[in-house]
């Protein structure tokens, strides 16, 4: 876990970095089976107020690592005829994966998400599940599940139009296409934006220092307030995609649209 995901504790700050930077931060197996046990640890730390959570090198994340995570996803990426165990594998694996962003959304104390770079697909998951999202003027989002013929199933479905609005997030979903750092602040994705990234670390560092600063317990006890407003709403609909994409997720499109990454070029989807 250590060489995919850092932390560091400065006094009552914890800073998590993504540390994959040759690969853009890109969340392969260990990302998915490392956050959940880092953030325990985090909620088992009295001494931790506040989370911020980063990317080394030049991005936050570029999303899920497609590539490294086709060799343990138990998917047929041909296409082929349905098998009830494989489905039920990619139900539980799912779930299983919905963890890691939940255990960031569900953290004790507040997380910031200091974000730079490429923030795409699953990256965008993850930033949705942190309180507060600072940006740096190089950052660039996208939900880009939908042009790899898959149904976003991480949490943005469930977070984002809370955070800009229905319209606004079924645009980005429905499209699947990247806006700057400019427009996420325009609508409401990020709540300030940065210069560069170094600016955007020491703002966030010293965002988490004045909370850090106050109340533990009466910071910890609103954020629980405020969680439990989406709770049970959050917890239904990740069961629902879930389901839904342990059913459907296997398709001639996702095929499609794999070997077009692979290749580099458009693909051609036909809705089978």
């Amino acid at each position: 876990m250590g060489e995919v995901l850092e932390q560091d504790k400065q006094g009552h700050v914890a800073w998590v970095t993504l540390n994959r930077p040759k690969k853009l931060n890109a969340m392969g197996p260990g990302f998915w089976t490392g956050m959940a046990p880092l953030f325990a640890g985090i909620d088992a730390d009295a001494e931790i107020r506040v989370v911020v959570l980063r990317g080394a090198g030049r991005a936050f994340s570029a999303g899920l690592d497609l590539m490294a995570m086709m060799g343990v996803l138990p998917i047929d990426p041909s296409g082929g005829p349905p098998d009830g165990a494989r489905q039920a594998a990619l139900h539980a694996m799912i779930r299983s994966m919905q963890g890691a962003i939940t255990a960031v959304a569900r953290c004790r104390v507040p997380v910031i998400a200091a974000i730079h770079g490429p923030c795409l697909g699953a990256a965008v998951d993850l930033a949705t599940a942190c309180d507060i999202r600072y940006c740096s003027s190089d950052a660039f989002f996208g939900v880009r599940e939908t042009r790899l013929a898959m149904v976003a199933d991480m949490g943005t479905l469930q977070r984002l139009p809370a955070i800009v609005g229905p319209g606004r997030a079924r645009e980005l979903v429905f499209t699947g296409r990247d806006i700057d750092a400019a427009e996420a602040d325009r609508i409401g994705l990020v709540d300030r934006v940065l210069p560069d990234p170094d600016g955007l670390f020491d703002a966030a560092g010293s965002l988490a220092a004045e909370i850090a600063a106050q109340a533990p317990l009466a910071v910890q006890g609103a954020k629980r307030v405020l969680l439990e407003q989406e709770r049970a709403r959050i917890d239904s609909s990740l069961e629902y995609v879930a389901t839904f994409n342990a059913a459907h997720m296997v398709s001639r499109d996702l095929a499609a649209a794999a070997a077009a990454f692979m290749t580099g070029t458009a693909p051609e989807f036909e809705g089978r």
